[in-house]
């Protein structure tokens, strides 16, 4: 049986709700008393349907009519879609994932592309935002930033929000976010159980403090979310750490194989963690291989594909950084 979360633990002290923070005057005031700016990136691939109406509303509303955001940019990783042009048409600054630090790693997938946006935005805060978001509202931006600014100890922040999911030709209240449930959440329980307070920590709206995501590594692909709360975790404890309530959240659901090469990486990056703490160890080297079966014409087809996890430095680390930014 389940039991209600005492008072005074995390999840009382830590978990906010976007109206809390719908006051956008206060929070302009609040970030330029403290002389901070704020940059919002959206990492997209093939989003033109979507990116251009939650760049219109982050443009129109929190920039224009009441400036809480700097800075609003896109770092693409190579769509075909329209979106670089689509994004440039509602005001974003728009970087190619591979033209961002040319020569220094392969870019390879979400969390890379994360990491090479930090290169790219000049903001005090830093949010990211997925860019498949269909009922997008600003909330999904001012629910982050609020804590960072108003409670001085709270350094990063995750969103998160019921997820309703298309089955059966309708739109089910919830049963969202499966890589969460099936993977995410068993490993944590597992192994880092303050993080399973998070209700989402898989979830792509989230942000902190330059000071502090500028000092993590990053994992590439799918593995950077749950390898980003390890880290901050481990350097820094569950007291910088929040999350906001964001409401609903309504995007394009995944296949299932999908999920399956998504929840691949994110056991990846947990494993790799682990193995650095010394607290599993495997005998022979494992691999970055998957395998899954699809059935196509009366056939069963085995599908392998390469879904490798690197890991990225700290951008602190790296000279190009420090001479834009300051030692």
């Amino acid at each position: 049986m389940g039991r209600r979360l005492e008072k005074c633990s995390w999840s009382e002290s830590n978990t906010f709700h976007n109206c809390e923070f719908e006051d956008l005057e206060r929070l302009t005031r609040l970030k330029k008393e403290g002389g901070r700016t704020v940059s919002v990136c959206l990492p997209s691939m093939n989003e033109a349907s979507t990116i251009g109406d939650i760049l219109e509303v982050i443009r129109t509303r929190l920039m224009d009519d009441t400036p809480l955001v700097d800075q609003l940019c896109v770092i693409d990783g190579g769509s075909h879609d329209g979106t670089r042009r689509v994004a440039r048409s509602a005001g974003a600054e728009v970087y190619l994932q591979k033209d961002i630090l040319p020569g220094v790693f392969q870019p390879l997938g979400k969390g890379d592309a994360l990491w090479r946006s930090l290169f790219c935005m000049r903001g005090d805060i830093v949010v990211w935002i997925d860019s498949d978001i269909r009922n997008f509202h600003p909330r999904f931006i001012y629910g982050i930033v609020g804590p960072l600014l108003t409670r001085p100890h709270i350094r990063f922040v995750k969103g998160f929000y019921q997820r309703p999911i298309r089955a059966e030709h309708r739109l089910l209240p919830s049963g969202g976010g499966r890589v969460t449930e099936l993977v995410a959440r068993p490993l944590l329980s597992f192994f880092y159980p303050d993080l399973t307070a998070l209700i989402q920590p898989l979830s792509g709206e989230y942000g902190g403090v330059r000071s502090l995501l500028e000092r993590v590594p990053f994992f590439s692909g799918y593995g950077v979310e749950i390898g980003m709360l390890i880290d901050i975790l481990n350097l820094y404890g569950m007291e910088v750490i929040a999350q906001v309530d964001l409401e609903e959240r309504q995007h394009r659901n995944q296949t299932l194989p999908a999920l399956g090469r998504m929840a691949f990486q994110v056991m990846q990056a947990v494993f790799k963690r682990l193995q650095e703490e010394e607290r599993v160890a495997f005998h022979r080297h494992y691999s970055v291989e998957m395998a899954q079966v699809d059935y196509r014409d009366g056939e069963y087809i085995l599908d392998k594909r390469m879904l490798p996890v690197e890991e990225r430095p700290p951008a602190v680390e790296l000279p190009e950084y420090r001479k834009r930014f300051g030692d």
